[in-house]
């Protein structure tokens, strides 16, 4: 394996995140005409972390709460049931307009209607993420960090978040501790802000080990060329992601493990679904091929998450994709945004298309 992990850790893989709840409409119906809704909650980088956590590894989440806030000890209760353990100050709401954890409203579409998502961000607590409340070199020197698992979404969410990632990765890397970078890039986070991102991101891609993005996050985060322009047929896109994912290993020599999923939407409930992961010089592809979907949100996710936990468990890189594929289809059936894996035998079953009753 080219990636070489710490050893004796006691931690696997670490998230930052700001988290906050999502409400979906129930019986796929679209929010504008729902009176019933169920309420989760959620992160993107949760979503990803909940993999290794459902199979056993152990995993900390690094965030911070509303003091005294129901809604916190719902977040609470739930990172716990996933087997996370976390961390982070307590932040006094400051009043009906102070802060609060995050909400995204979201339906999950249906066949022709696709799915459509309100982000309702005010007042975010995530936004004050800061190195300060957090000890390093206890976190990262005593404990032990395998891999730490940063997002764009944090990155980009304020100018405090972007130093804390910043710090991350710098403390990361005096402890030897591998990071992934997912640039999960969003334009009204980068409104204004372009400039101070784009140095922001490169750093954070410049030290990075695994780099995780589709075409767009490539170009609009780190300026690299994306795929050229193709038919719809995915399959066929391939060497051109190839071209890709090429021109970022250049930039961004330090990393040895890049990944893109593709997707084709034939409807909200069917998709075509494949991925590229490039180790080292070697090449491992998934051809696209049909999944039916409940629900698309954190399948992306879903992907980064099983990907990483092959890498933790000391696998042949050829099962990293394998295994982040049949993950991130797996989170496609689940209303939860995050995969919930039973044993990873369920998740190989998927790979192998077995979908046959197990007694």
């Amino acid at each position: 394996m080219t990636l070489k992990l710490r050893e004796n850790c006691a931690i696997s893989l670490l998230v930052p995140t700001s988290m906050g709840v999502r409400i979906t409409p129930v019986d796929g119906q679209p929010v504008h005409c729902s009176t019933m809704y169920h309420m989760q909650a959620t992160s993107a980088e949760t979503n990803v972390a909940s993999i290794p956590a459902y199979l056993g590894l152990p995993v900390k989440v690094l965030t911070t709460f509303v003091k005294g806030s129901p809604i916190a000890r719902f977040i609470k209760d739930n990172l716990a049931s996933r087997h996370m353990s976390y961390e982070g100050p307590e932040v006094e709401q400051g009043g009906p307009w102070g802060y609060r954890h995050q909400f995204n409203i979201a339906d999950s579409g249906f066949g022709s209607r696709g799915p459509r998502v309100h982000n309702d961000r005010a007042g975010e607590v995530g936004r004050t993420l800061n190195v300060k409340d957090f000890d390093l070199d206890r976190i990262f020197g005593k404990e032990g960090v395998q891999i730490i698992h940063l997002s764009g979404l944090i990155g980009a969410l304020s100018p405090e978040t972007s130093k804390f990632c910043l710090e991350l990765a710098r403390a990361a890397k005096r402890y030897d501790t591998r990071i992934s970078f997912d640039l999960n890039y969003r334009a009204s986070f980068w409104k204004g802000r372009e400039q101070e991102l784009r140095g922001v991101f490169s750093e954070i891609a410049a030290a990075a080990d695994i780099l995780v993005g589709n075409e767009e996050d490539f170009q609009l985060c780190l300026g690299i060329e994306g795929p050229e322009a193709g038919g719809k047929d995915l399959a066929n896109k391939i060497e051109s992601f190839k071209a890709m994912i090429e021109r970022v290993k250049r930039a961004y020599p330090n990393a040895s493990v890049f990944a893109t999923t593709l997707r084709e939407v034939l409807n909200a409930n069917l998709h075509l679904w494949g991925a590229i992961m490039a180790e080292g010089d070697r090449w491992h592809v998934v051809e696209p091929r049909e999944i039916t979907v409940l629900d698309r949100i954190g399948g992306g996710d879903g992907f980064v998450g099983g990907m990483l936990h092959a890498i933790l468990r000391g696998w042949e890189p050829e099962k990293w994709v394998q295994f982040g594929w049949a993950c991130g289809a797996l989170a496609t059936t689940m209303l939860t945004d995050y995969a919930q894996p039973a044993d990873e035998d369920q998740v190989w079953s998927i790979w192998k298309g077995n979908a046959r009753v197990q007694r």
